[in-house]
This record gives C-alpha cells, structure tokens and sequence, in this order.
C-alpha cells in the first residue's frame, strides 16, 4: 500500500468524522444555552466551550468572531 493512499484514506475519514461531530457539538451548545451548564453531557460542552473562550481574555467574543469570519473565509 502506498502512502499517498494512507493519508487519503484517514483525510477522508477525519473529513467524515468532523462532519458527523461539527453539528452535535453545535446542537449541544445550543441546548447548555437554552437549559443552562448543569444540564448532564450538554452541560459539559458548553462549560469546556465557554472555558477556551475565558482563555481568550476580556475580548473573548471578538475572538470568536473573529474564528467565525476565518472560518467561513476558509470554507469557500
């Protein structure tokens, strides 16, 4: 087996796996702001999202849109 090959095959399925994933933490975010940090499992994602934010310093929702606009600059 080549190694081009290889990395091809764990490209697409980390390509895969993130697709799966991006939507579920999205929906898990979604729901620690509608049901607030305490709620089991969903609680967690949005406590570890809000503590990488809080790393970010005081500016740390200008940090996130700024993420936001790389992101979507990179997509297309």
């Amino acid at each position: 087996m080549n190694l081009n090959t290889s990395i091809n095959k764990v490209t697409a399925f980390l390509n895969k796996l993130t697709k799966l994933l991006v939507p579920f933490v999205a929906v898990s975010l979604l729901l620690g702001v509608v049901f607030g940090p305490s709620t089991p499992f969903v609680g967690d994602v949005y406590k570890n999202v809000a503590d990488i934010l809080q790393l970010f310093g005081e500016d740390a929702l200008l940090a996130l849109i700024s993420i936001l606009i790389i992101a979507l600059y990179l997509k297309n």
